[in-house]
């Protein structure tokens, strides 16, 4: 497709994108983006107890013996294979709460290893905290992080443990091929200790991180980091009204404490950067070409002013976007959520092509009968996009096919948190999620090849 001009991108706004038949719209995001596009009739969802329900109470979570969590359709059970106050395979450190983004990796033989979040700043439920005595933190005065569980290739829970410690706000992050977890802190801040925070740490999908904050990646309030296994690049999110996207290039593929370059998404066609959640729903399914300008100084002293990295970026052009969430890499692309984009301020899912370097807005929601606050995401079977929510009232899971059709796949029937760090395990058989208060993992059995 050939670049629109600034004239002719406004007159497709104003008319509504009038002459942009629904056909090949349709067909062109069937080329662009290769999922699978059939709607699965999944029938109605019912509540449903977890299959290992009598253990689901102490201290911290409280009785949860005979309660439905989630709801889901004909065909598909689940269990909790981790709750906070849960002794840790230490016996003596406790499962910390606000359970966030997490990711399956392959571990020995079958087995599969999942790192996961703690959204903490200071102290948790019931002072639950990301500490171990053997390793040091990296602030000692916030209590985020994270823990890696091991499980067989069912799901059964092997052993758990604390991997990261001393971290603020752990939201989410991203998986990287070399088998390693970036957790991203959602703050800008710093410590009791002086030390600053608002970093993506590396965390190996086996053993303890180092607690070296990648501050190359940039300080800003970031959300969530994929990484395009052919390049090594990584793709950030900034859960920030007026965020922006970003793209760190290593200066060698896999080694992210080499330090690298920090650049912003700018639309192609536009000098002046464009607020993405009020003038791209009239264009779903057009790929718009983009470029990139350099944040010059990534590790900034202040995230306000004219030195954050949101402020170098507007000032060279680079498009805002409302409160980037999720990401995740698959079908050769990335696809990350904006939790408030849209003009009705109920979210956007986009999809970026490296490498026709083209940026499409896969779906926006617009009104209460669909989805709210798009949040933590992933790609499973068949290439479909999942995606979880983190609105107030009902959080669900949705499916989304290629002609952005959603469907839904589970809902939170325990209370109105959030469901965060959906991923798949490596065989693509099992979903993960979380609740995250008060922090529940659960495994998700089923037949997802057909879904």
């Amino acid at each position: 497709m050939k670049p629109i001009n600034r004239r002719r991108f406004l007159q497709l706004i104003n008319t509504g994108a009038a002459g942009l038949s629904l056909l090949p719209v349709i067909n062109l995001f069937a080329e662009q983006v290769p999922v699978a596009g059939k709607l699965p009739d999944l029938g109605p969802l019912t509540p449903r107890i977890p299959t290992n329900t009598d253990d689901l109470s102490n201290a911290l979570i409280g009785d949860l013996c005979g309660r439905a969590l989630l709801s889901l359709p004909a065909g598909f059970t689940y269990s909790v294979i981790s709750a906070t106050g849960d002794l840790l395979s230490d016996g003596q450190s406790r499962v910390p709460s606000h359970h966030d983004g997490m990711a399956a990796f392959s571990g020995d033989g079958d087995n599969i290893i999942l790192v996961r979040n703690h959204e903490l700043d200071r102290d948790g439920l019931g002072n639950t905290r990301c500490a171990r005595d053997d390793h040091p933190a990296y602030d000692p005065s916030q209590a985020g992080g994270t823990t890696t569980l091991t499980l067989d290739s069912t799901g059964q829970l092997m052993r758990h443990e604390i991997s990261l410690a001393g971290t603020a706000r752990n939201c989410a992050g991203g998986l990287t091929p070399w088998g390693s977890w970036l957790s991203c802190e959602e703050t800008f801040s710093e410590g009791r200790s002086g030390l600053r925070h608002g970093y993506v740490f590396e965390v190996p999908c086996q053993g303890l991180a180092t607690h070296q904050p990648l501050t190359a990646m940039g300080r800003f309030n970031h959300e969530a980091a994929a990484v395009d296994p052919n390049t090594g690049v990584v793709y950030l999110t900034e859960d920030r009204d007026d965020g922006l996207l970003y793209r760190f290039t290593p200066n060698r593929k896999g080694d992210l404490q080499a330090g690298g370059v920090l650049d912003s998404l700018q639309f192609a066609d536009f000098l002046s950067g464009i607020d993405t959640s009020q003038t791209l729903g009239s264009q779903m399914f057009r790929p718009f070409p983009v470029r990139w300008v350099r944040i010059d100084e990534p590790d900034p002293d202040h995230d306000n002013g004219r030195r954050s990295t949101r402020a170098q970026g507007r000032a060279k052009g680079a498009a805002r976007f409302s409160r980037g969430e999720g990401a995740w890499w698959g079908n050769d692309r990335l696809y990350f959520s904006c939790t408030s984009g849209g003009r009705a301020g109920r979210g956007q899912i986009f999809s970026f092509d490296p490498k026709a370097q083209t940026l499409t807005l896969v779906i926006e929601a617009t009104n209460e009968h669909t989805m709210a606050a798009p949040d933590n995401l992933t790609v499973g079977p068949q290439g479909r996009v999942y995606i979880s929510e983190d609105g107030s009232g009902v959080e669900r899971i949705w499916g989304l096919t290629g002609e952005g059709r959603l469907f839904e796949v589970a809902r939170n029937v325990l209370n109105g948190s959030e469901t965060a760090g959906i991923c798949f395990s490596p065989a693509q058989d099992l979903m993960f999620v979380n609740i995250q208060d008060p922090g529940l993992t659960c495994v998700i059995r089923g037949p997802w090849a057909s879904v």
